[in-house]
């Protein structure tokens, strides 16, 4: 495939992530009405990738509205405790991850109470052979791609179980609205930023709260722009790495992610921090939201972020679809 043309490509699934957002909650409106459920008392969300890293981010944003702790698996294995009383939620865009399949296979089990969230697989094979709750979203496109599809449904299957109330609806539309309203500005701002990170490696920073939002970041940037980046999250970071910084230079940039719900210790530590770092570079960016609620707020830091890894890719002329070297160790693993 030509440069061009993935880059055209990268750049329409961008443009759509609003569009697929509004698709999304009609989707889960939907499905849920047909869920079969029980009372529990703890979730496990298991996921890898561009699958997996919706539960991260949208359990951190239900910290205070989830009625029981959400632990999240990004691994063949899940926790000795998972039992009948626990909602096992598997996500897998292709519905062929080894390690979902794995853990689920283990928290059948363990009598766990099912729900799935993929565009077909095996995984969708399963839930109807054994009728398990299973949402299914649109398939044909990277798994990083579809996180307005995949992360929406979360949200819903949480509410299908009487464990988060359909506040998240309104402020997902305010999300789309957003993003929609203020789409040349979000370009505008992730183009500069892309321009003056693109020779460096890329460090990125948030409240632990946030954390899914630096994660997402950092896989956007793996893959569409083929760098390597690293996140932390502070407080935690003020206690090791930033000593590290005695290491950096201007080959290395910070970008600080930022909400009004960071903690008051928290968001002075992260100035001062930056205060700190830009001792050893003068590539420290603030990353700011727009938005009236935290959902909508969390949803443009991801679009801006998916940008920032678009323009990166186009600044380092490299192809944002490939993925050649995952492709590459699937197969060697199927062997």
């Amino acid at each position: 495939m030509a440069l061009s043309t993935a880059l055209a490509e990268m750049e329409n699934y961008i443009v759509q992530f609003p569009e697929n957002m509004i698709e999304a909650i009609e989707i889960g409106t939907k499905a849920i009405k047909n869920f079969k459920t029980d009372d529990v008392d703890n979730v496990v969300i298991v996921g890898l990738g561009g699958s997996g890293i919706g539960g991260k981010i949208v359990s951190q944003l239900v910290w205070d509205k989830c009625a029981v702790p959400v632990t999240l698996v990004n691994d063949y294995r899940i926790p000795k405790w998972v039992n009948e009383r626990t909602l096992f939620v598997a996500t897998s865009y292709s519905g062929n991850t080894e390690e979902t399949l794995s853990a689920l296979g283990e928290a059948i089990q363990h009598s766990a109470q099912i729900a799935a969230i993929t565009a077909g697989g095996k995984l969708k094979q399963l839930c109807w052979e054994r009728s398990y709750n299973c949402i299914e979203i649109p398939g044909g496109q990277p798994p990083r791609t579809s996180f307005g599809y995949n992360s929406v449904q979360q949200f819903f299957v949480l509410q299908a179980y009487g464990l988060i109330d359909g506040y998240f609806i309104d402020e997902l539309h305010e999300a789309a609205h957003l993003l929609k309203k203020d789409a040349g500005f979000i370009r505008t701002e992730a183009a500069a930023i892309a321009n003056k990170i693109a020779n460096t490696t890329p460090v990125i920073y948030s409240e632990t709260r946030s954390e899914g939002l630096a994660v997402r970041l950092r896989q956007q940037i793996n893959e569409n722009a083929k760098m390597l980046c690293w996140h932390h999250s502070l407080p935690e970071m003020n206690h090791n790495e930033l000593v590290g910084w005695a290491g950096g230079s201007n080959n290395f940039s910070a970008l600080f992610i930022h909400t009004p719900e960071d903690h008051p210790g928290t968001a002075t530590r992260m100035e001062l921090s930056k205060e700190i770092i830009g001792r050893y570079t003068d590539k420290v960016i603030d990353l700011n939201p727009k938005g009236n609620s935290r959902i909508a707020r969390a949803y443009y830091l991801i679009h801006l972020g998916d940008w920032i890894s678009y323009y990166l890719a186009m600044e380092r002329q490299v192809n944002p679809l490939e993925i050649e070297v995952i492709d590459y160790l699937k197969s060697e693993l199927a062997k």
